[in-house]
């Protein structure tokens, strides 16, 4: 049996940092899965034209016979795509990511991707890095590449920014719901950043609801503001829309808002962002994938993340 040699483009054996003179290779790495990797595709998206550094990471390759077989980001989250169907290459990518991630130490808040390139990457960190907060190794990735099934609710809109102190309390509730703990860092943090950043994007959608009228003509506020429905587009790359951040208020839970708010996301980011729109959903929250099914997701894959 001939062992084929791990060569990296520099000549060395092992994975590296890849360079802007790289983009272009890794770029079509993430187009073999545009789904799988558009978290990837976005931070490569921003650096073309400018430099990798400007998209705020480390990026990592692995070749094999001269060919680039799977790219790493390493940044706030940390992204593997390895998009081959060779699962010893895939073994061995994942060695060579781990030791460089081993090397550099854990600064990423979180793996997140498809499911057999993050789980088989933390399996080879975990015994070397700080332990997970949690671990979602179950989370099916679904795209509709379609006109929604439901109809779309017409009060769902693109936030303005003037809204900003209205929007980002329905995000910190999200995040909170999702995550286990408050994104809030104050003003300019990176958190109020990134929804000021969705919104001046048009890349934010909300339905907020006219105050009722209550006893003696007093005004009833909903929860967090007027919010009663938000997402976002978090990730738009390589012909994908992800959206991320699905909220409806406590409140107004059981009134399928969520169908006919994302019926209104994808029927919006389908005609002025991107033809498929994706996300992904922790497989125990049936209610979510009822919901995205009705409008018309399909399952399409499995991600997972590791959150630290």
């Amino acid at each position: 049996m001939v062992h084929r040699r791990a060569v990296l483009l520099d000549g060395r054996t092992g994975g590296r940092a890849l360079g802007d003179v790289d983009l272009t290779a890794a770029l079509a790495v993430c187009a073999r899965d545009a789904v799988g990797s558009v978290l990837a595709t976005a931070r490569l998206e921003q650096a073309v034209g400018r430099t990798l550094r400007s998209a705020g990471g480390t990026l990592w390759g692995y070749e094999e016979d001269g060919e680039l077989l799977g790219i790493c980001y390493a940044g706030a989250n940390m992204v593997p795509v390895v998009p081959v169907d060779d699962p010893r290459a895939v073994s061995r990518a994942l060695d060579a990511f781990a030791e460089l991630a081993r090397a550099q130490g854990r600064r990423c808040s979180s793996i997140v991707g498809p499911a057999d390139a993050v789980l088989g990457l933390w399996a080879r960190l975990r015994h070397f890095w700080p332990a997970a907060r949690e671990v979602r190794a179950d989370q099916p990735s679904m795209v509709i590449e379609h006109a929604p099934l439901v109809t779309a609710d017409p009060r769902v809109r693109r936030s303005r920014p003037e809204e900003f102190d209205v929007v980002l309390p329905a995000c910190v509730r999200m995040f909170t719901e999702e995550v286990g703990y408050s994104p809030v860092s104050g003003p300019g943090g990176p958190y109020e950043t990134r929804v000021h950043g969705l919104i001046a994007q048009g890349r934010s959608f909300v339905r907020i609801d006219v105050p009722e009228p209550g006893p003696a003509g007093r005004l009833v506020r909903r929860e967090t503001g007027n919010v009663v429905f938000k997402a976002e587009l978090g990730a738009v790359a390589g012909g994908v829309a992800q959206v991320q951040g699905v909220w409806v208020a406590p409140d107004r839970r059981g009134e399928r808002l969520s169908e006919s708010g994302m019926a209104a996301v994808v029927q919006i980011a389908r005609g002025e962002v991107a033809p498929l729109v994706s996300l992904y959903v922790n497989s125990y929250n049936e209610r979510a994938l009822a919901s995205y099914r009705a409008v018309g997701f399909r399952q399409v894959g499995t991600y997972a993340t590791v959150l630290f």
